[in-house]
């Protein structure tokens, strides 16, 4: 039967306090005004949270197994209190340091992943094009090779950790020819920041994860070295959904954050707000979406770490790729849509005062939209699941 270790639970422990001193005093402000914490990442750093699913030659845990499962534990956990902060995270590690750590070469693992991993510096996936969503192989950013360079032109959108103070690296997909069958070769590339011709656009106005920071990217003749290419040309594709599959579960777990927040809140707003002389939660309307709450969040939480769990078995050959690529799409599916209805039963549960922002339910319905979309649709993941099924 599957199970958390007291070493799990241990490790909960220290990113919940972490996220309780260092961070809820302070998100009101940091949403408020869109401000995203660039001081947080080396604190996050010397926690070793970055570096749980990186071997220790490269400054990581060094973990023998499940390391990813100790990660998805830190995401739910600063999710539980900032989704901003979560993603900041997922992003900096599934989506900044596992390419580079899964298909990067020795030299760019160790010019890139030591910094990665000490929070010093953050890195970006640059996939998602104004015209390439879900069908990502519709990129139209071009890479063209001569003398010894990659000319990169195109656009991204929607890249977290892309414009930061701390931000070292984005690893964009570019059109690098055109295979016999006519269908395009895509190729990963990585830029450094403050490469010439490589713009990072204001950031967004969001609905959502405020501080969470999120900009578009603008390659006019941007121009890096030959040797910047990760992994083999024309595989740039594959490697990105292989990546994706690994972020399915780490959003999971955000979502799963974000719905115990709604859980605990709610139950304690149940308690103390009174209403016709008595506490709210006596009666059946709310006390219903109270345990409606606790099993949507005990079931997301399952799906959740058996897909983490899943994860960390397959690194050591105990599981296989279609087995997990089916659990991390079940999970992202159900935790995701379970944290947005969460949102909503939370704020229904605090009526007026749950649309004011004084709130947190106000803000946990804001961030929670995004869950159903980045990392794949839902609709992409059922499409997933379907496949997965035979269908």
């Amino acid at each position: 039967m599957f199970e958390l270790s007291k070493d799990h639970e241990d490790f909960r422990q220290v990113v919940r306090e972490f996220a309780q001193e260092q961070v809820a005093p302070h998100i009101a402000e940091w949403d408020r005004d869109h401000h995203f914490p660039s001081h947080l990442v080396p604190q996050m750093g010397e926690l070793g949270l970055f570096g749980l699913v990186v071997p220790q030659e490269y400054g990581g845990a060094g973990l023998d197994e499940g390391g990813f499962t100790y990660l998805c534990l830190a995401i739910e956990e600063l999710g539980r209190v900032d989704q901003s902060v979560g993603i900041t995270l997922s992003a900096g590690v599934g989506l900044g340091i596992n390419p580079i750590l899964t298909y990067g070469s020795d030299e760019q693992k160790q010019q890139f992943l030591p910094d990665l991993v000490a929070g010093k510096t953050l890195a970006g996936f640059g996939l998602t094009e104004p015209d390439a969503g879900s069908d990502a192989g519709a990129t139209r950013t071009r890479a063209t090779l001569a003398d010894g360079h990659w000319t990169i032109n195109g656009a991204k959108a929607f890249i977290t950790n892309s414009g930061t103070d701390r931000t070292s690296v984005v690893t964009v997909t570019a059109r690098t020819g055109e295979r016999e069958n006519g269908r395009p070769e895509i190729s990963a590339i990585m830029v450094p920041a403050g490469t010439p011709g490589f713009t990072v656009e204001p950031a967004y106005d969001k609905l959502g994860w405020n501080s969470s920071d999120t900009h578009g990217l603008t390659f006019s003749g941007c121009a890096v070295p030959q040797e910047n290419l990760l992994g083999e040309r024309g595989q740039g594709y594959r490697q990105f959904l292989k990546t994706l599959d690994d972020g399915r579960v780490a959003i999971s777990a955000l979502a799963v954050g974000l719905a115990q927040a709604c859980l605990e809140a709610s139950t304690e707003y149940a308690k103390t707000r009174t209403a016709f002389g008595r506490p709210i939660g006596v009666n059946q309307g709310v006390s219903f979406k109270v345990a409606d709450l606790a099993v949507m969040v005990d079931a997301a939480r399952l799906l959740t770490y058996k897909a983490a769990w899943l994860k960390d078995e397959l690194e050591v050959g105990r599981r296989s790729v279609a087995e997990v690529k089916q659990a991390a799409a079940i999970a992202k599916v159900y935790s995701t849509e379970a944290a947005v209805t969460a949102t909503r039963l939370a704020t229904q549960i605090f009526g007026g005062n749950g649309f004011m922002e004084e709130y947190p339910v106000a803000r946990f319905y804001r961030d929670a939209k995004i869950l159903e979309i980045g990392e794949g649709t839902s609709e992409v993941q059922r499409m997933l699941i379907a496949r997965g099924l035979g269908l």
